[in-house]
């Protein structure tokens, strides 16, 4: 007969580890894609903690009151939040690069919705996205991120977080000084071919004067643009794992900044 008695204390244990699990699949990418039906988010929320529950050591949750169970929760959303944006922001990186090539290319004011942030992106932007999150069900680095979020459960125990504000934002700053590097090497191909583009037209321009140079650019920009951003799509593989080892190290140095 199965016994399926359980106590307060374990339903609050779980119900803390509901809370991270949940805040990390609502935000983490391929998770959290905005496509993603939301039953299937929380179905897939309660497996996971509901695993968890099992193996994990059961702890006693020490509190005083509603008020210090309810900061018990907070840190705990505030935790999986964290995990899941840090990861999320790495992917974000695509949407930069995206938006400097449009911008170059003259696509700028096309505009898509982002899978993963669910707001307005640029037709490059969105495209980017979609294949990063194609290299990640291809790589497994989806798998990485769910067993990076059960690895905290060891190394930050339920109601166990403790925030650095200081590592964390120096970790930020040092994400944010390869954001731009990485965004950079992804759409510098377009970013110098248009840019001698421009400068062949100027040439035309001054020694053809009669040439509409502002019609005729605007669809070789198009045109060569596209054109690049085909050839140069052996290098998207190589790209994105440089974005997944910068996500690793930026979900490394967030979960250091909390224990």
């Amino acid at each position: 007969m199965i016994d399926i008695t359980f106590t307060y204390a374990d339903l609050e244990f779980f119900l803390l580890i509901l809370v991270r699990v949940s805040c990390f699949v609502h935000i983490a990418p391929f998770f959290g894609m905005s496509n993603t039906p939301r039953r299937v988010k929380v179905g897939l929320s309660v497996f996971i903690a509901f695993l968890l529950y099992a193996s994990l050591d059961h702890t006693e949750v020490i509190y005083s009151s509603v008020l210090g169970y309810a900061v018990i929760v907070i840190k705990e959303a505030v935790t999986g939040l964290l995990i899941g944006w840090g990861a999320q922001l790495c992917m974000t990186v695509a949407s930069f690069a995206g938006s400097v090539a449009d911008m170059e290319i003259g696509l700028s004011m096309v505009s898509l919705v982002d899978p993963l942030t669910r707001q307005n992106a640029t037709f490059s932007g969105v495209f980017y996205q979609y294949m990063f999150s194609l290299f990640l069900i291809i790589t497994g680095m989806y798998q990485y991120l769910l067993q990076a979020l059960i690895d905290t459960f060891t190394l930050i125990p339920v109601s166990g977080a403790v925030f650095h504000a200081d590592a964390l934002f120096s970790s930020m700053l040092r994400f944010m000084s390869d954001y731009i590097i990485i965004g950079f090497r992804i759409c510098l191909p377009i970013f110098c071919v248009i840019l001698l583009l421009n400068c062949v037209l100027g040439i035309l321009a001054k020694v053809s004067p009669q040439m509409n140079m502002f019609a005729v650019g605007l669809q070789l920009k198009v045109l060569v643009g596209l054109s690049v951003m085909f050839i140069t799509m052996r290098m998207l593989p190589g790209a994105a794992d440089f974005i997944f080892t910068e996500m690793k190290a930026v979900i490394a140095s967030f979960v250091e900044g909390m224990i």
